[in-house]
């Protein structure tokens, strides 16, 4: 935890706003929009107050305001015009924003306020793939500039998987019964990433379809037991880190000769590297997927 950042550099500004560190400095020099420290070298730094605006600002430039307009206002005017001009094309990016000073602050009544307000008007499967969606690729790109600590990440994925989580058992509660077809979802061994995983659950759930969730680092061998119990499988999972790409056309035929043998059961593979499998080459009985919203529509 020694490593999350209460300071921000004008890089890591540019970073979580989208603008570029050079219009940050003329902002800051002509219009004396943030106040930043000094370090005993002349560097600055920004507190959360100076990002928090400036993710504000930057909100309302985007709906074509004028930043000579903008700077004569102070940070609670800001907050305030930025509450009255929200309409659905600004909405998601005032949350993401909410959302991301959320992950900053550790701040978890912001993110569940923030949530809350999203799933008054629209859906869960909307909030996830208009906001949930983007937040994570977002986030990814701020881990990977060390903009963030993996600390900030693993906040707010639990945060996600928590929601997610609840939406599965309103469901599950209210099924009174399931579809022949059973869908089984998991990780290959050593891939821990189940966001996405545990969101296809979610979905499969919800359209009335018997869903069996196994979560994280699965070895193949594990999953023989299941042909056992469910004579129409329907296995998915994500590849995301694992296994590694020489090694992925190999899991496939041992998957093929120990799963799928002598059955009529089949393979989804989704995730980052589903899209450089070459299909033409994949046993009948097992199929990447690349878009998400088109499997969905098939269920």
């Amino acid at each position: 935890m020694n490593n999350i950042k209460s300071t921000f550099s004008i890089k890591d500004l540019e970073n979580l706003s989208g603008i570029k560190a050079h219009t940050i400095r003329i902002w800051e020099k002509r219009y004396n929009l943030l106040e930043p420290m000094r370090t005993d070298t002349n560097i600055r730094l920004y507190d959360l107050k100076n990002l928090q605006k400036l993710l504000n600002v930057v909100l309302l430039t985007n709906f074509g305001y004028k930043i000579s307009k903008i700077s004569k206002l102070n940070q609670i005017e800001i907050e305030k015009f930025v509450v009255k001009i929200q309409t659905e094309k600004t909405v998601n990016n005032h949350v993401l924003s909410s959302f991301k000073m959320a992950m900053l602050n550790f701040d978890q009544p912001l993110f569940v306020k923030t949530y809350n307000e999203l799933l008054s008007q629209k859906t869960f499967s909307t909030v996830f793939f208009e906001t949930f969606i983007p937040l994570l690729e977002e986030i990814g790109v701020l881990w990977t500039t060390n903009t963030i600590s993996p600390a900030h990440e693993h906040f707010i994925s639990h945060l996600i998987k928590q929601k997610i989580l609840i939406e599965i058992e309103k469901y599950q509660i209210q099924q009174d019964s399931v579809s022949d077809q059973t869908y089984i979802l998991y990780l290959p061994f050593n891939e821990i990433h189940d966001l996405g995983l545990l969101f296809l659950h979610h979905e499969i759930v919800t359209k009335g379809h018997h869903s069996v969730y196994l979560g994280r680092s699965l070895p193949i061998e594990n999953l023989l037991e299941l042909n056992n119990h469910f004579k129409k499988i329907t296995y998915i999972t994500y590849l995301t880190v694992e296994p590694n790409e020489d090694e992925i056309e190999n899991y496939i035929q041992v998957f093929k000769n120990t799963i799928l043998k002598e059955n009529s059961n089949e393979l989804l593979i989704f995730g980052r590297k589903a899209q450089i499998i070459d299909k033409t080459k994949l046993p009948i009985n097992i199929k990447t997927i690349e878009n998400i919203k088109d499997f969905l529509f098939t269920l």
